[in-house]
């Protein structure tokens, strides 16, 4: 019994909401047709039999009158009833009864024969009894639990057919905020579940919905004035930062003029960096797509980059359609990173579309790996100093061109950075060689 009930917890916590509302309703409509049905049945079989009971006891005293006037039956039937003295089918207990000065009667409704019994006692030790079928009644009572199921049963089907509409309703428009939501975490800020049921009805599904709405509508303003201040922030600098690297580049040489030059130079960097980031928050930046061999793209990319890297498979014949700018901003960056933060011992490895950027360092941090690269913040201090936008950038990019860069921990240690770019002939129907 045990393994069946868990199995049948198993099979509910399987089912969807719409599925368990239907059965829901299904069971609880079952339970109340069960339950009324009984009752039913039961006060039809009380009122049968006391209408049995009630004529038997009519068709005994008759049949008494009769033989206390003529001494003897001179017929065996009196009316519908059946008439005997000393019957030898008469129930025992009713027998005993009727011995004891009782008159009684005994009924018999699920049996073969179905019949109601009275009797009484007559010249001492005999029993009179009368005896009354109750066949036609025995079927009245089975036509009548027959149409209790078949009114149950359609009773039980339309509850379960409502309640699949129903809940196929409720299901829908939770499905639709939850696809929303979806949506909204993706970066879809303007995604909206907007108003659900119907019109001019309030219920929890669409206080959830306006919820949500309002919760997307305020996070998008959130998002989109902090866009904006990043922006604004990063464009006023250009204008003091261009004055003061001319004015660096002014001052004597020597130590303190290099410490300023440096400075000015990172300063510089940043502000492009937050400007960039701007655009790519506002889906400002568009690609220029080519197809181009991926093994000496990368090689001629990791050459320009500065940073000391072994490139293996740079002579493969893959080719992908991209855009080579942005591509050499994405491996430049994650090039970077790896210097900064993993140390000499770089290895890029091309196979196929992909391009994998592997140091030797201490490896991701596990939030940045589970939420992804969140700007100003490095991560733990083993990986060293930066501004937690190089990774951003490279998977703002990424997006823009079509590609996806995986972030993941080496065995048994470093960091992993894989670049899966868009074959040739998955982007468009030309030729692939036509680049």
């Amino acid at each position: 019994m045990r393994p069946a009930l868990l199995r049948c917890r198993q099979l509910v916590r399987a089912l969807g909401l719409r599925w368990k509302i239907s059965v829901l309703l299904a069971v609880g409509c079952s339970l109340v047709a069960l339950t009324i049905g009984v009752l039913i049945h039961e006060a039809r079989v009380r009122q049968v039999a006391e209408a049995a009971r009630q004529s038997a006891t009519a068709q005994l005293v008759r049949v008494r009158q009769v033989y206390e006037l003529t001494g003897q039956l001179d017929f065996d039937k009196v009316g519908e009833a059946d008439a005997r003295i000393d019957c030898p089918s008469l129930p025992d207990p009713l027998r005993r009864a009727a011995l004891a000065g009782e008159r009684t009667t005994y009924l018999d409704l699920d049996g073969p024969h179905p019949a109601v019994w009275a009797a009484r006692p007559v010249g001492g030790d005999q029993v009179l009894s009368v005896r009354q079928s109750l066949t036609a009644n025995q079927q009245e009572l089975r036509d009548l639990d027959q149409q209790l199921a078949v009114s149950g049963a359609a009773v039980v089907t339309l509850a379960a057919f409502g309640g699949s509409l129903l809940a196929s309703r409720l299901s829908k428009d939770l499905r639709s905020a939850a696809e929303t939501a979806r949506r909204i975490s993706a970066g879809e800020l303007d995604a909206r579940i907007g108003p659900s049921g119907v019109p001019g009805t309030r219920n929890e599904v669409a206080e959830l919905s306006s919820a949500v709405d309002t919760m997307a509508a305020s996070l998008q303003r959130r998002l989109v004035a902090e866009q904006r201040f990043t922006a604004d922030v990063a464009h006023e600098l250009r204008t003091p930062l261009t004055g003061l690297h001319t004015a660096a580049e002014l001052l004597p040489p020597g130590r303190p003029t290099e410490l300023v030059r440096d400075r000015v130079a990172a300063l510089r960097t940043l502000t492009e960096d937050l400007l960039e980031v701007a655009r790519l928050d506002a889906d400002r930046e568009e690609a220029q797509l080519d197809v181009h061999p991926l093994g000496p793209l990368v090689e001629s990319i990791t050459r320009r980059s500065g940073v000391a890297a072994t490139v293996r498979g740079a002579d493969g014949g893959s080719r992908v359609r991209t855009d080579v700018r942005r591509l050499e901003r994405i491996l430049t960056n994650l090039l970077v990173n790896a210097h900064r933060h993993g140390g000499a011992s770089i290895t890029v490895t091309v196979a196929g579309n992909t391009v994998t950027v592997l140091d030797r360092g201490p490896g991701f941090p596990e939030h940045l790996l589970r939420d992804g690269p969140q700007r100003f913040q490095t991560g733990t201090a083993e990986r060293g100093q930066g501004t937690g936008l190089g990774l951003t950038i490279a998977l703002g990019q990424a997006q823009v061109i079509g590609a996806r860069v995986t972030l993941a921990n080496a065995t048994p240690t470093g960091a992993s950075a894989t670049i899966t770019l868009p074959p040739a002939q998955d982007s468009t129907g030309d030729d692939p060689g036509g680049g």
